[in-house]
């Protein structure tokens, strides 16, 4: 009987104990010795929040029996007269007991230790000296704190001079390799061979002279579906529609890439194990797709233009054309000999000389001294 009480007492003590009025305090905490069993903080209150809180006591317990939810009223109903009064005095103790003052100074201690403790976990960032920044800093962020400059004796060059001196320095690397390196490289130089039928895959890779760069990485794969070995025809159409939007169907070309390992040999290594992948499901004969039709959508049809035929130079082309300029060239020799054929310098010649002819001469005009009048 004495959990039920007990239980009974705390419900009721929450839906029926009246708060004590609790004014507005700004607490600050000072520390001047180590954590012990008496608090160790200072509440600091204005001249009458502290007269109130001293000079106002708890309100007095009273029960209250409408508060009561339906089940604690219940349970209430059932105790006899003196479990009853058991119960109010059960209640009337604890309000009391959480109310006082004690409980109230101890769990402010608790508070206030544990908010010490935070603080003293938290590094404390000592402040960096402020340096005056000198001519050549300024406008730029001093990571280092390297502060003023250095006065300047004479006996260097700029920041710029530097920069340039270091691509020159580069260049001249690159020169002597050059000319000292590259050349010993043609000793291993192989001639260009065609590969062969067993190796239908090609991979393109990307560099970037030694430079970092996140494309790098990337691996391109392209094969042609008829360059595959031991596929059927029903085989290499049941590939070509699990590749999807990766096949061009004017060139019969898949096209695959792979970027997402950090070196080239694992994404060449991927792409390598999706095409056996691919082989082996073009391979099985469970399910050969064949109530889905080949979709080329994702394809745009280039127009391929062709040279018409009747502009193509041919022999007999040729014989017609040198014909013809046979038969022009003698009827402008019919019309030279009968003067019907325009020359055009002889022309311009007598027009020339008929205007020199009609032009009249200047008459002489005496020129003035500069003498003074």
């Amino acid at each position: 009987m004495a959990a039920p009480l007990n239980r009974l007492g705390l419900v009721v003590l929450r839906h029926s104990s009246p708060r004590p009025h609790r004014t507005k305090q700004w607490i600050g905490l000072t520390y001047h010795r180590p954590f012990h069993s008496t608090s160790t903080y200072h509440v600091r209150t204005t001249d009458d929040d502290e007269t109130s809180s001293r000079s106002a006591p708890p309100e007095p317990y009273v029960f209250n029996y409408g508060s009561l939810d339906p089940e604690t009223r219940h349970h209430y109903d059932l105790l006899s007269p003196a479990e009853k009064i058991q119960f109010q005095n059960d209640e009337k103790a604890a309000y009391e007991h959480l109310t006082s003052p004690a409980l109230e100074s101890e769990l402010q201690g608790l508070v206030g230790q544990a908010v010490y403790d935070i603080q003293q976990d938290i590094p404390q960032r000592e402040p960096r000296p402020r340096l005056t920044r000198g001519l050549m800093s300024m406008g730029e962020v001093d990571e280092y704190g390297s502060g003023e400059d250095d006065e300047f004796d004479g006996d260097d060059i700029s920041s710029i001079a530097h920069g340039e001196l270091e691509q020159h320095r580069e260049l001249r690397e690159y020169a002597r390799i050059a000319a000292w390196e590259m050349p010993m490289l043609g000793k291993l130089a192989k001639p260009f061979e065609l590969p062969s039928k067993d190796k239908p895959l090609r991979f393109r890779y990307t560099t970037y002279m030694g430079e970092t760069h996140p494309a790098a990485n990337k691996i391109v794969l392209e094969f042609c579906t008829r360059d595959l070995p031991d596929l059927t025809e029903a085989q290499r159409i049941k590939l070509v529609k699990l590749v999807g939007v990766r096949y061009n169907p004017e060139t019969d070309v898949v096209k695959m890439s792979c970027e997402m390992f950090e070196t080239q040999a694992q994404n060449k290594r991927y792409l390598g194990d999706l095409v056996d992948t691919l082989m082996a499901e073009a391979k099985d004969a469970t399910d050969m797709f064949e109530d889905v039709p080949l979709d080329f959508r994702h394809h745009k049809w280039k127009p391929k233009l062709e040279f018409p035929e009747k502009w193509k130079m041919t022999e007999q082309r040729k014989e017609q054309l040198e014909a013809n300029w046979r038969q022009r060239a003698l009827k402008d020799e019919t019309r030279e000999e009968a003067g019907q054929l325009v020359d055009g310098p002889k022309i311009i010649e007598k027009m020339l000389e008929t205007m020199t002819l009609r032009k009249p001469a200047a008459a002489a005009v005496p020129r003035r001294g500069k003498g003074r009048r």
